[in-house]
């Protein structure tokens, strides 16, 4: 009789691994600060940085009017958590999601999926009661920069997953190419070395930015930080084939904001929020395809991994799941026009912003603009210093300085003929009529999501019913969070 059990014992266990393996298993990989323009397959310069990454588009798809919510680590990593805007869910900025809102780890363990985070864990976790089933923070990653201990970890809960007979959701975060940059001469207690090295001279600026001497040199340590990231993501997806999972694990690649430089991270201009989206699924998703039609954003993946599971979908979801999309079908109805917000940023100020952009144009609503608000955030290193330098002996900089630093309440742009936002067109009257349309959209958006800035905009000619509404939305929670001695830097 023993043998027999040990028979039946293995045979179960054979069973299991094999439902495993028939189910869908979720793959989500981020990068850190990472401009979308950084990628060979965006059209990057030089074109050699992202190899592992140009290669995994051409098995699947890559969407070209991709966007996160909200152009910050943690609260865009919230929104993806609780398919909710932080105004709905209350994660916003550096601030809990509330409880009772449902989110991807919960659902996913309840039907009976093994969970895992790399990197980024605390962004990741919008709130203490969520519990992964594996998670291993930077300090553990090599500073978050070792793609050979991103291998190791990955294959380690890849195995578990097998072992336990359960399908997974593994979400995979680099701290690369996050700040402070990888100059070889500096490198970092366990960071490893980029697989290739760039110098100022290889660097092509992007258009949002003047160029000048001290930022090329920046930009270039940032695109060893880049290259590493690709390394990283290289190794991940060399875990996953190993183990046998890559014919049945959907797997996307993002960024959780744009580049770390002024005019893109913590903000909600154009190259802030977009961001780089390849996703392969193979015996779904059509290699080497392009989608330039339909607007996607991370509020979109919560529902999108449940139908692509067959895991119910908890009510109360902000965004529609694009599977049609992955099937190469059209989604017309809400694929016109993406909805991006920030709050609060790292640092504890408020500074909400409010913007939609369609395939034309992009206008952003600024309610903390009051000509007297200096804005600042820690993302402006040697190119901000550049930047100052320039701007005393150039009024072209010198006016680009000073719209990062006081901002207007209103913005409108021509992202057709001006995707860097240079030229801000909200007071030109040939555009009169459309920024009527965008304004009557972002409002019904507001409605939609029951944003307590839509107060605000209301109210938008007087400046003390804006305050008001401020201080009602983001004062007490900020205090709070003081007082708690909580560190918004994370």
């Amino acid at each position: 009789m023993r043998p027999l059990t040990l028979s039946f014992v293995a045979m179960a266990l054979l069973v299991a691994s094999s439902d495993a393996e028939e189910s869908v298993n979720i793959l989500l990989f981020t990068a850190d600060d990472l401009h979308a323009e950084s990628l060979g397959v965006y059209g990057g310069r030089p074109s050699d940085v992202t190899p592992n990454l140009d290669a995994f588009a051409a098995e699947g798809l890559l969407f070209n009017r991709a966007h996160v919510n909200t152009a910050i680590c943690a609260p865009c990593r919230a929104i993806i958590a609780t398919g909710r805007y932080g105004h709905r869910s209350g994660a916003m900025g550096f601030m809990p999601a509330k409880l009772g809102v449902p989110d991807l780890v919960t659902t996913f363990k309840a039907a009976g999926y093994h969970t895992g985070v790399l990197g980024k864990v605390g962004h990741s976790t919008p709130r203490e009661d969520i519990q992964w089933d594996y998670a291993f923070d930077q300090k553990d990653l090599g500073d978050g920069r070792s793609p050979k201990l991103y291998y190791e970890r990955s294959m380690t809960f890849l195995k578990q997953a097998k072992e336990a007979g359960k399908p997974f959701y593994f979400m995979v975060n680099s701290h690369d190419p996050h700040r402070p940059y990888c100059y070889p001469d500096k490198l970092r207690k366990g960071a490893e070395m980029p697989s290739k090295v760039y110098q100022s001279r290889d660097v092509t600026v992007p258009g949002f930015l003047p160029d000048l001497p001290g930022l090329r040199e920046e930009f270039a340590a940032y695109l060893n930080s880049t290259r590493r990231l690709d390394d990283t993501f290289g190794r991940v997806m060399e875990a996953l084939e190993e183990t046998g999972f890559a014919d049945n694990t959907l797997a996307l690649f993002i960024t959780d904001n744009g580049l770390a430089m002024p005019f893109a991270k913590c903000n909600a201009w154009y190259h802030a929020t977009r961001t780089p989206l390849l996703v392969r699924w193979p015996g779904v998703v059509k290699p080497g395809t392009l989608d330039d039609e339909h607007f996607v954003s991370v509020v979109d993946f919560f529902p999108t991994f449940m139908e692509a599971t067959g895991v119910e979908t908890p009510a109360g979801l902000d965004g529609q799941s694009f599977i049609p999309l992955l099937k190469g079908k059209k989604q017309q109805k809400g694929r016109e026009s993406v909805f991006t917000t920030i709050d609060s940023k790292a640092g504890g100020d408020y500074v909400p912003m409010r913007a939609l952009q369609n395939g034309k144009y992009g206008y952003i609503y600024n309610p903390f603009a009051n000509d007297e608000f200096w804005y600042r955030n820690n993302n402006e290193g040697l190119a901000m210093k550049a930047m100052n330098e320039a701007a005393e002996k150039d009024e072209v900089i010198r006016a680009r300085v000073d719209l990062f630093r006081y901002r207007l309440p209103e913005e409108f742009y021509d992202l057709e003929k001006d995707p860097d936002c240079l030229h801000n067109l909200i007071d030109n009257p040939e555009y009169k009529e459309f920024i009527a349309e965008m304004q009557a959209q972002l409002v019904a958006e507001m409605e939609r999501t029951d944003d307590p800035m839509l107060e605000a905009y209301q109210n938008k000619e007087d400046r003390a019913k804006v305050d008001a509404v401020l201080e009602a939305t983001y004062g007490k929670r900020r205090k709070a969070r003081a007082k708690k001695g909580f560190d918004p830097r994370g």
